[in-house]
């Protein structure tokens, strides 16, 4: 698969299908990768990638920190992933698309809706995470790491990293930034070197910005309710994935639809179909 620079950081990325644009931002957590739409729990069981690309160009890459894409060690916003799909439109030369998250891939999309609404066609959101369970619970993940730094050191966090193949959300203990040391050696050496004090200040930060409230994160509830863009939402219904969170983005974008359909009947005969039901009658 073909990677560029994006923001800085090398992008893995892939086109698959031919038609008006999907932006698509993986689920799987911090485990964002493109293979995520066919192989992950509830998109591996619809195939909604297998359909979607029968009549759009889906735009897919492996969120930044994820896959085989880059990192960089800063205090991370939603707005930074939010940048990685824009850069990643204007190399491709795409003005307009829709855009598509499933998990932890919604909230770069309701960021993504806020930043540029001139660009977003529409917004699907695919089992929305959120939740007083979900925000306890990464907040649980990241303190996890932080002591660990804390007693250990950094380079301690690299040879624990690459001593297996255990992501973010398996191993809390190697962080946010696990998959770029084991892809760059020169990331490793450099994430080592790190001043620790202000490494633990910089994660601090990153992670009350990201997970700052028991709903769906990614954008103010003022800045969606301003939005005028057709939106669909596809609730889930477990620890990560509330279906409060759903309800919330629902109450908050304007006219959106809401899928009100139990997660065992979300099947490969059903979610493709009102899925593509939906962005057909997106006006282009």
């Amino acid at each position: 698969m073909p990677v560029i620079e994006l923001d800085g950081i090398q992008t893995r990325y892939e086109v698959a299908g031919d038609g008006p644009a999907i932006l698509m931002f993986s689920p799987g957590g911090f485990d964002a990768r493109i293979e995520q739409w066919g192989d992950l729990g509830v998109y591996k069981r619809i195939k909604l990638l297998d359909h979607l690309s029968k009549k759009y160009m889906c735009v897919l890459f492996d969120r930044r920190e994820n896959g085989r894409s880059g990192g960089r060690v800063e205090r991370i916003t939603w707005d930074h992933f939010v940048r990685q799909g824009a850069e990643l439109l204007d190399c491709l030369a795409i003005d307009r698309a829709h855009v598509m998250g499933g998990c932890m891939g919604c909230c770069p999309v309701a960021a993504f809706g806020v930043a540029h609404p001139e660009r977003t066609l529409s917004m699907v959101h695919y089992w929305p995470v959120g939740g007083a369970k979900y925000r306890i619970n990464a907040h649980q993940r990241f303190a996890r790491h932080l002591a660990f730094v804390e007693e250990n050191g950094l380079q301690a966090v690299v040879d624990l990293v690459l001593s297996h193949d255990k992501n973010f959300s398996a191993d809390p203990r190697g962080g946010p930034w696990g998959q770029p040391i084991r892809n760059s050696e020169h990331f490793a050496s450099y994430y080592a070197g790190l001043d620790k004090a202000r490494y633990l200040l910089t994660v601090t930060a990153m992670v009350r910005g990201l997970f700052d409230r028991d709903t769906a994160p990614g954008a103010e509830p003022e800045d969606l309710m301003n939005l005028d863009i057709p939106s669909l939402i596809v609730p889930g219904n477990d620890d990560f994935h509330a279906t409060s969170a759903a309800r919330y983005l629902h109450e908050c974008l304007n006219g959106s639809e809401y899928w009100d359909v139990p997660v065992d009947e979300q099947t490969e005969e059903t979610a493709p179909r009102r899925v593509l039901d939906f962005l057909n009658s997106v006006p282009a």
